[in-house]
């Protein structure tokens, strides 16, 4: 096989490699991010139901407030009757009174109602307050398990960085920029081997005089429909 073509196609495999390492890297990042995503959105959470709480305790608040008002007005009403001197003031101050204990029936119900609303969202804040923290906690040992994945899969991609500066320093520059051309579109399909006469990066067919030039490997051959470098796999590699 020409020195050329070999040096390409072990430059492709070397950079299928480079780039294999990209997922690995984002799947360690995954579980420490995932932990991080998990703790914003509880923390969202809390804060929903916090300002939540707050809104229920102002209504609250209000209810207490109108109550007390209604409370007074009662207790006016009560002093006002002993000054009474005509049926009508009587059946008006009467209506008044009703009028204030339908009200502050409601509005006891309603703070009993707003307590029990209160009560239920800050359960729940207190609940997703523990999940929060125990995230928390164990944050410090996921990112040290994940910077050390991460540390490990760096070591290896070095090692694989050097290879391909090694063999790129031994390579005719003018078969190195064909390969660039090709890799820009066709990444990690730049170099692809022929199986049963067809090209393996776009699975057409070759014809017979371009297969026996990939068979020959004397020149560096390209596929005829989409331009990738073809190539035929050695035994070794087959079986």
């Amino acid at each position: 096989m020409n020195k050329h073509l070999k040096q390409l196609i072990e430059l492709s495999k070397i950079d299928r490699e480079i780039d294999a390492f990209e997922p690995q890297i984002e799947a360690a990042n995954h579980k420490y991010e995932a932990a991080l995503a998990k703790k914003e959105n509880l923390a969202k959470e809390i804060s929903m139901y916090e300002q939540e709480s707050k809104d229920e305790q102002l209504k609250k608040q209000k209810n207490e407030l109108h109550l007390a008002e209604l409370s007074a007005k009662l207790e006016e009403n009560s002093k006002k009757s002993a000054e009474i001197k005509t049926e009508r003031e009587m059946k008006s101050l009467q209506l008044e009174e009703e009028i204030a204990k339908e009200q502050i029936t409601f509005a006891n119900e309603e703070i009993e109602r707003l307590e029990k609303v209160i009560e239920n969202k800050q359960e729940k804040a207190a609940e997703l307050q523990a999940q929060m923290e125990e995230i928390e906690s164990n944050l410090e040992s996921v990112k040290e398990e994940v910077d050390a994945k991460l540390a490990e899969i760096d070591e290896k991609r070095q090692k694989v960085f050097m290879q391909k500066q090694e063999l790129v320093s031994k390579m005719n520059q003018k078969g190195l920029s064909f390969y660039q051309k090709i890799r820009r579109w066709a990444k990690n399909t730049t170099a692809v081997p022929v199986r049963n006469h067809a090209c393996m990066g776009c699975y057409m067919v070759i014809n017979d005089k371009v297969y026996a030039e990939v068979i020959q490997g004397e020149e560096i051959t390209t596929c005829p429909h989409c331009g990738r470098i073809l190539y035929i796999e050695e035994q070794t590699e087959e079986g």
